[in-house]
């Protein structure tokens, strides 16, 4: 039996430890918001102890599920050596290699020209192995809720252009020898999905790029992923599309009975900043079904954790609780049957927030990434370290109006 082995079935116990105690977690709350909503139904209002208490659970239950997806999250994470590669890609990677450590551009500059590539760019730098890239964009999608959902298209412009019939073509039925009137052609329009630059600028010690030990591809992965994940999560929620893309939340709404194309429809809970106080969890049915049946089956709901800790108190008629644990670490919770993605960028519950979207967000958003990730070696600037000006350009936007629903906590 090899150390990896030994590591990963290691690994692997620690992940389920953790899970178990997130399941305990669950049940505590359970057992302690049945006893709040107890003393609220014959007193009104509830001991502050209890609510301290379930306060503290919650925390419990929140920190416990995430050291149970970090584990499992760290424990599936690929390496980058070991998968068969082709000569011109084993040369790329050793030239960028000596780029990153000694600052030798030639090599890599001469294997770049050979490949008809770019090479050093307007903005400088020189492509990453796509070895490293792949590595960039699989832990991109495993940490950012937004990627984890949404449709994604690679492109190698700058600009990626969607056709989409404003109404659909004309048909009828007709006898198989009887004549056929013309039809009336679609109505084409076009969303346009410009890539902007996005930058990270890990540092490295003379020392770190002097190790052969280390694995600069993996370092390199490591350091940019969570700078691109954070800011790539807020602008595909908040982006107001001005040198980053638009956000989900930066479209105009309209209540969903008005609902047009070009804009997202919502549903107001009746409650300026809350749910209402009667069959809360009523609301969230009607978010559901406010989506036509074609996206509602590959639904997924998205909120912050915040509004993940109201949700999960609220029980349907029968007192079953509408939100339900993971069935594994990794794994997603559920609201209704429909798995919920946290994503702290979406706003808590307040007057007039748009606190929960819900939909098929692989059909409703699009995110565009242009290929190829970009490095540019910076010994002078904050010597003694080595910066490394990383980076990729990405775009993204609704490209279907119809495909998601928000709930708006508006009277």
């Amino acid at each position: 039996m090899t150390n990896t082995t030994l590591e990963t079935k290691g690994a692997g116990g620690e992940t389920a430890r953790a899970f178990e105690e997130f399941l305990e977690a669950f049940e505590a709350f359970k057992e302690t918001n049945d006893q709040r909503l107890n003393e609220i139904e014959q007193r009104g209002a509830t001991d502050t102890l209890v609510a301290e208490k379930l306060a503290r659970i919650e925390e419990t239950l929140d920190s416990t599920k995430r050291v149970a997806d970090n584990l499992a999250l760290k424990s599936a994470r690929p390496h980058l050596a070991g998968a068969a590669a082709s000569a011109s890609d084993l040369a790329h990677k050793s030239a960028f290699d000596g780029y990153v450590r000694r600052g030798d551009a030639q090599r890599l500059a001469r294997i770049e020209e050979k490949a008809l590539s770019a090479g050093s760019g307007a903005d400088g730098g020189y492509l990453v192995p796509a070895e490293t890239e792949a590595a960039v964009n699989r832990a991109l999608k495993a940490i950012s809720p937004m990627r984890a959902i949404s449709g994604i298209r690679q492109v190698s412009g700058s600009v990626y252009k969607l056709p989409f019939a404003t109404g659909g073509a004309d048909t009828g039925w007709v006898a198989e020898t009887a004549s056929r009137s013309q039809t009336t052609a679609p109505t084409l329009a076009e969303l346009q999905f410009p890539t902007m630059e996005l930058y990270a600028m890990p540092a490295a010690s003379q020392t770190l790029l002097d190790d052969t030990i280390v694995n600069i591809d993996e370092w390199l992965a490591e350091e940019v992923r969570l700078a691109f994940a954070a800011q790539e999560g807020t602008a595909f929620v908040t982006g107001d599309g001005t040198n980053k893309p638009k956000g989900l939340l930066s479209y105009d709404t309209v209540a969903n009975g008005s609902w047009a194309w070009g804009k997202l429809g919502f549903i107001a809970t009746g409650a300026a900043g809350a749910f209402p106080a009667s069959n809360p969890g009523d609301k969230l049915l009607d978010l559901v079904y406010a989506t036509k049946a074609p996206y509602r089956a590959n639904g997924t709901f998205l909120m912050s954790r915040a509004t993940v800790s109201a949700v999960r108190k609220l029980k349907d008629g029968q007192g079953n609780y509408l939100w339900q644990p993971a069935n594994g670490p990794g794994e997603w919770p559920s609201l209704l049957g429909y798995p919920v993605a946290e994503s702290e960028d979406m706003p808590a519950i307040a007057a007039d927030a748009l606190g929960i979207a819900f939909g098929d967000f692989s059909r409703g958003y699009l995110i565009v990434d242009r290929a190829g990730i970009r490095v540019l070696r910076d010994p002078y600037t904050a010597k003694p370290y080595v910066l490394f000006y990383t980076t990729k350009r990405v775009g993204g936007g609704v490209q279907d109006f119809d495909a998601i629903k928000l709930l708006k906590f508006a009277a």
